[in-house]
């Protein structure tokens, strides 16, 4: 077996794109990803997707003949609203779906919370100052005008 010096180094060819022959890479952005896709589907869509069994034979613009029955019939009335459960079962299930809710959340940890409580710390004293400063301008600024 023959090791060239680019092969003992690590080094592996390149073809003019950059990429290494014969081996593909993922797609980094979401358009590279649907470049792939598309490139991997069939040429023509209607080879992609067999004939839906609810959609019409005709033409979009094609009438669709409708029963002669169904336009002069009433509109069904329909049956007594369905009986809202008691005030309490309503507060246990916003109870127990809030509860779901908050399992589902990621919580900062000790770090991560110190970290936040801090910039927004800054923050609110950053937001003192620059306010607390244009007052004391436009106060000296109205003195002089009006003073």
């Amino acid at each position: 077996m023959v090791v060239s010096d680019s092969d003992a180094s690590g080094e592996h060819e390149q073809d003019e794109s950059g990429k290494q022959p014969g081996i593909e890479s993922r797609p980094v952005s979401a358009a590279a990803r649907r470049e792939r896709r598309a490139s991997a589907r069939p040429s023509g869509k209607s080879e992609a997707r067999p004939e839906s069994k609810n959609r019409p034979a005709g033409k979009a613009g094609d009438k669709v003949a409708k029963p002669a029955d169904a336009k002069g019939a009433p509109t069904p009335k329909r049956d007594q609203k369905a009986k809202k459960p008691s005030v309490f079962a309503r507060i246990m299930r916003f109870i127990r779906e809030v509860w779901a809710e908050l399992r589902k959340v990621i919580w900062p940890n000790r770090k991560q919370m110190v970290t936040y409580t801090a910039v927004v710390l800054v923050f609110v004293v950053f937001m003192v100052a620059l306010v607390s400063g244009l007052d004391l301008g436009f106060k000296q600024v109205i003195g002089l005008v009006f003073g």
